[in-house]
């Protein structure tokens, strides 16, 4: 039960973290390009990317990887949206936007992945 309730309280928190960086990214860039979903994968990223390495390393437990991972990364980040959005730019023949979305959403999701473990090994 208590794992459950781990996740439950990591999703509650990276739900809204999630609509409040898609909000914002709206405010702020407007709505003609994703970027509160590529903001909000990313920031995923680079947590899962840390959370792996201190999990890996023996430096974060089980509990706080239930927590961080499963509960507030899988809620934060989002494989749905990421591909519904790129559909629609693609159904709209908006290609260079598509393409350029899709290797910024790739290459942001792996860079940063491996940033969060970098800074894992430097803090543990």
């Amino acid at each position: 039960m208590t794992d459950w309730l781990l996740v439950l309280a990591g999703a509650f928190v990276g739900a809204p973290v999630r609509y409040l960086l898609g909000v914002h990214a709206k405010y702020r860039l407007g709505g003609s390009f994703p970027w509160g979903t590529l903001a909000a994968n990313a920031a995923a990223c680079l947590v899962l990317g840390f959370v792996a390495q201190g999990a890996t390393d023996g430096d974060l437990g089980p509990h706080l990887h239930l927590l961080l991972a499963t509960g507030f990364c899988g809620a934060l980040s989002t494989w749905s949206t990421f591909s519904y959005e790129l559909l629609t730019l693609t159904s709209a023949r908006r290609l260079a936007v598509a393409g350029g979305y899709l290797l910024l959403s790739l290459g942001a999701g792996v860079g940063l992945s491996f940033a969060g473990a970098a800074v894992a090994d430097a803090v543990f």
